[in-house]
């Protein structure tokens, strides 16, 4: 049975195998996506196609409706409404839209 300092020991040996040997794998996948690059002449963009970059949990902006005329302040028209557009014609608020 080993005794605590040993298993240190062994903990930080096993530590150094497994960053070795992930930085060795990840040169190996690197230089393999790289050669598929060249070789179909990727780009960026068919790579990481900019629709799939943001999904609906990366939080897309979503441009506001409404603005508070006093202190500037604007809301989505999404979620609960804030407290200066309350019981308002919200039609007072809406940001005029520029198509």
């Amino acid at each position: 049975m080993s005794n605590y300092k040993e298993l240190l020991k062994q903990r930080e040996a096993l530590e150094k195998q497994i960053s070795d040997a992930r930085r060795n794998e990840m040169a190996n996948a690197i230089a393999q996506v790289r050669a598929l690059i060249d070789e179909y002449a990727l780009t960026p963009q068919e790579v990481f196609p900019a629709s799939r970059a943001r999904s609906a949990a990366s939080g897309t902006k979503v441009a506001a409706k409404y603005i508070d005329p006093v202190s500037g302040q604007t809301w989505t028209g999404r979620g609960k409404a804030p407290k200066w557009i309350q019981n308002q014609d919200r039609a007072l608020f809406a940001i005029p839209t520029t198509a």
